[in-house]
């Protein structure tokens, strides 16, 4: 069965298509960074605009890729949500007209369900239970994963969520957009132990976060400084210091609550080489293996939403014809 999957859920247009005994076939992924940078940030009008001139000529293009062709599509799997409601329409539009002319199914994807399931796209993927740290631009997660749909919400960010206050104090440190890759690039710079931050909320029985007193913190202690390229390469060093730390401590705690032994770390800030070594140290401490998806597959694409149809879709999940997109749509609410 080959599942065209369809990602447009920010400012990404992802297709791929994943066959369930062959595995990933192929995927492509259009950028819209260069479109968003000289704003700053996101603007979700943009965004879907550009999401509608993108789509179609890259589902065209993946299927010459791979030799393919409408008839050798079973299903198509899109995402409806969270996200921008306006980008999420654009894709969920598409899929559902697609499906519709080419008269087979079409299964709504949540966002955070295929950052979640992304490590199975790798050859060792892990084995059910186990947990999964789900770090995004607009989420941090930690959940106690026994099997698909069967997700129990351990803790959540009761603010901002890693990856936003990474861009965050990128804006602090006078960076360009995006600013978390960059703020992890100019931490490769500072020096350790100069400034010392607070681990937010790891003082305290619980597994939520709060990131929303550490941007303070480090806007408080630029203020202290000169404001030279060093410091803030060091404030950089620490700031990641203390986001990587305060992971680490939760996810711990979470595998010590549980007694689960397999710990998957998703989403664009799984991507940060601070938070995968410390995470990979603590986890060789606990006896805990460790999965991450490779770094393409970190941030937004259409091959995790083509897994994660593929799976709801060989479960028996029927959805019809009415288009919905669900702009804030809790993990919890999965079945």
């Amino acid at each position: 069965m080959n599942i065209l999957g369809i990602e447009t859920s920010c400012d990404e247009t992802g297709v791929a298509i994943y066959n369930s005994e062959e595995g990933l076939i192929g995927h492509l992924l259009h950028s819209q960074v260069s479109l968003h940078s000289e704003y700053g940030g996101v603007v979700p009008e943009l965004a879907s605009r550009d999401h509608i001139r993108k789509l179609i000529p890259l589902v065209q293009q993946i299927l010459r890729n791979n030799q393919l062709t409408a008839s050798d599509i079973n299903g198509i799997a899109y995402t409806a949500g969270p996200g921008l409601a306006g980008a999420l329409l654009v894709g969920a539009t598409t899929a559902r007209s697609m499906a519709w002319t080419w008269k087979i199914p079409a299964i709504a994807v949540h966002h955070m369900e295929g950052h979640l399931l992304a490590p199975m796209l790798e050859p060792d993927p892990p084995e059910f239970p186990f947990i999964a740290l789900l770090v995004s631009g607009g989420h941090t997660l930690l959940i106690q994963v026994e099997g698909l749909g069967q997700y129990h919400l351990l803790g959540e960010s009761l603010d901002d969520a890693a990856g936003e206050a990474f861009d965050k104090t990128a804006k602090m440190l006078k960076l360009a957009y995006p600013g978390g890759p960059l703020l992890s690039k100019l931490a490769t710079k500072g020096t350790q132990g100069r400034f010392k931050f607070p681990r937010p909320m790891t003082d305290r029985p619980g597994l939520d976060f709060s990131f929303s007193g550490l941007k303070t913190f480090t806007m408080n202690t630029l203020q202290n400084t000169d404001q030279t390229p060093q410091d803030r390469a060091d404030i950089a060093y620490a700031f990641q210091e203390a986001v990587a730390d305060t992971l680490t401590i939760k996810c711990r705690r979470a595998l010590q609550q549980s007694k689960l032994k397999r710990l998957i770390v998703s989403g664009g800030v799984s991507a940060n080489i601070q938070i995968r070594q410390s995470l990979t140290k603590m986890a060789e401490l606990e006896n805990v293996r460790t999965y991450f998806p490779r770094l393409e597959f970190c941030t937004d694409n259409g091959a995790m939403i083509a897994y994660a149809g593929c799976q709801r879709l060989l479960a028996g999940q029927h959805e019809n014809l009415e288009i919905h997109v669900k702009p804030r749509w809790p993990i919890s609410d999965l079945k």
